[in-house]
């Protein structure tokens, strides 16, 4: 790390962490979407799903979820991520 300038040594890649965040939300929706059909988390579906049209405690449903979920998730990395680095460089 000897070599890094400064103003290099703690940025974060806003794409890869897009993708992160896109990824492990949109999972966790459509996984919660597919469980909610046992009657497990069906109150969390419910909410979710007046935020994310299509979204419901179905196959389909938690596929459409789990896609709204991944660009939702995307967004806010990428957003977190300018974020940070643009608080890392002052």
């Amino acid at each position: 790390m000897k070599n890094i300038p400064k103003t290099e040594k703690h940025r974060l890649c806003p794409k890869c962490l897009a993708l992160s965040f896109g990824v492990v939300w949109g999972v966790a929706v459509l996984l919660t979407g597919w469980i909610a059909m046992t009657g497990w988390g069906s109150q969390f579906v419910d909410v979710l799903s007046s935020l994310y049209t299509g979204y419901g405690a179905s196959f389909i449903g938690g596929v459409v979820g789990g896609i709204w979920a991944f660009f939702i998730g995307a967004i806010l990395g990428c957003g977190v991520g300018l974020i940070h680095n643009k608080i890392m460089g002052r």
